[in-house]
């Protein structure tokens, strides 16, 4: 893909009606790419925000890499069962080795896991770019920021929870 192409599908608000004031949830974030992560969370907490969850009720837990968010939203679950769901937010740039498909697989699959296991939405907010650029574009830049697009999902699959 080029780096003309892409869609900024941040624009896109949460526009379900249900009252989240209750809501707790937890973001897990990566201290690997700070500048990116950071700004991931910046615009996801800004949307859960927007859709009425109070900040009190946004938990923030920091783990090394993106190898941990998994872990640690498993700890999150366990440790506050009031928890409704969690965002997982990283990035992993692109190398010269194998090791970013490693890390994506692990990441992603464990994501699927904790969400199953624990019956919760647990949203997978990674960014797996293959430039430093790249993931700027997506991170607040001209893509949007893809932490806004995860809160939304979350927000979405709360509602579905609790429409069933």
């Amino acid at each position: 893909m080029s780096e003309t192409t892409g869609h900024d599908l941040s624009g896109i608000q949460y526009e379900g009606k249900q009252d989240h004031s209750l809501s707790r949830v937890a973001l897990v974030v990566s201290k690997w790419n700070t500048e990116i992560t950071e700004a991931l969370f910046e615009g996801a907490s800004f949307a859960l925000k927007e859709a009425g969850i109070p900040a009190s009720h946004i938990i923030r837990a920091d783990v090394p890499g993106s190898y941990e968010l998994p872990w640690g939203a498993q700890c999150v679950l366990d440790a506050d069962p009031e928890v409704d769901g969690v965002i997982l937010l990283g990035c992993v740039i692109q190398g010269e080795t194998r090791h970013f498909d490693f890390i994506c697989d692990a990441v992603a699959q464990g994501c699927m896991r904790v969400g199953l296991d624990h019956k919760k939405p647990v949203i997978f907010g990674v960014l797996t770019p293959d430039t430093q650029q790249q993931a700027l574009d997506r991170a607040g830049g001209k893509y949007g920021n893809k932490g806004i697009e995860a809160a939304v999902a979350l927000l979405e699959m709360l509602d579905l929870q609790n429409s069933l």
